[in-house]
């Protein structure tokens, strides 16, 4: 996929195990790639919603600014002064990404004696330009769990930020203030994921999104 990332913009990412493998199998594996998520994203971008499920796992991310990135990559590559397109910038997000899914694919492999790349080749994103697109997001990557079965409810998976939005938890991951500002509260948040229902237009754009993969 073509779309650049660009400093303040929110973004869908997406990513799917190869074939028919899982991500992950124990509370280990969640519990590792939880802990490197942290490492390499935060300084890159502040994450409104996650969802690890066995063998694929959505982010609601929003890219930091310009400066900001630059200044954590200068800690790193201290020749580093600027970007010189908008395509410099996008592929130093993109290669924090990489660092992740490749560092956690080496611990894997080491821990379950296997070979060879465990995620798709070329993880996806997609700009959220919308505020409706915004809300029916968060729902849909919260209630990943339930529409697969594999819970009962969202708060019955360990595997998200929901508990995060309702629950009295801390994490250093997410933060949930700004997007209850953005959507009106926490009883809006409630509301939203009470309805259990998405709207149709964002249906198909999730299935033409994911018909890419």
């Amino acid at each position: 996929m073509s779309t650049f990332f660009e400093p303040g913009k929110t973004y869908h990412v997406y990513t799917h195990a190869n074939g028919f493998e899982n991500l992950f199998r124990c509370d280990r594996n969640y519990l590792y790639f939880l802990d490197k998520y942290q490492k390499y994203t935060n300084p890159i971008a502040d994450t409104y919603a996650y969802c690890l499920m066995p063998n694929h796992l959505h982010l609601q991310i929003k890219i930091k600014s310009t400066e900001k990135v630059l200044d954590f990559l200068k800690t790193k590559h201290p020749h580093l002064q600027a970007f010189h397109s908008p395509g410099d910038f996008s592929l130093a997000i993109s290669r924090q990404f990489s660092h992740l899914f490749n560092g956690y694919t080496q611990a894997y492999n080491k821990m379950y004696n296997r070979m060879g790349g465990l995620f798709m080749h070329q993880f996806k994103r997609k700009e959220v330009d919308s505020l409706d697109y915004f809300k029916q997001l968060l729902f849909y990557i919260h209630n990943n769990p339930v529409k697969a079965g594999l819970a009962s409810s969202m708060a019955d998976w360990n595997y998200s930020s929901y508990h995060f939005y309702v629950g009295n938890k801390k994490n250093l991951i997410v933060n949930p203030e700004h997007v209850l500002q953005v959507i009106g509260g926490i009883e809006a948040f409630e509301e939203l994921h009470r309805k259990n229902k998405l709207a149709k237009p964002f249906i198909k754009m999730v299935e033409d999104f994911q018909l890419l993969l």
